[in-house]
């Protein structure tokens, strides 16, 4: 059974489509795998960048400023 794929055109400046064609031709991958791999990325980072932010406003909120306030808090 084949999976279903949507196409979708994404319009780049030459010199990053010819540096994507080199990159997925190195990698031995086409282009749209070597996309698909950078916008996993991309959302992984940014799901990364709200856990931070989370996490830093929950120490300001709490005084945690160093380990040994976690280990304070946690102990």
């Amino acid at each position: 059974m084949q999976t279903q794929r949507a196409i979708i055109n994404v319009s780049m400046p030459p010199a990053m489509a010819k540096r994507v064609a080199k990159l997925a031709k190195e990698e031995n991958r086409t282009k749209s795998e070597l996309l698909r791999q950078a916008f996993r990325a991309y959302e992984f980072d940014k799901d990364w960048t709200k856990i931070r932010a989370w996490g830093e406003e929950t120490a300001r909120r709490m005084g945690i400023k160093t380990e040994e306030d976690v280990e304070r808090i946690a102990g």
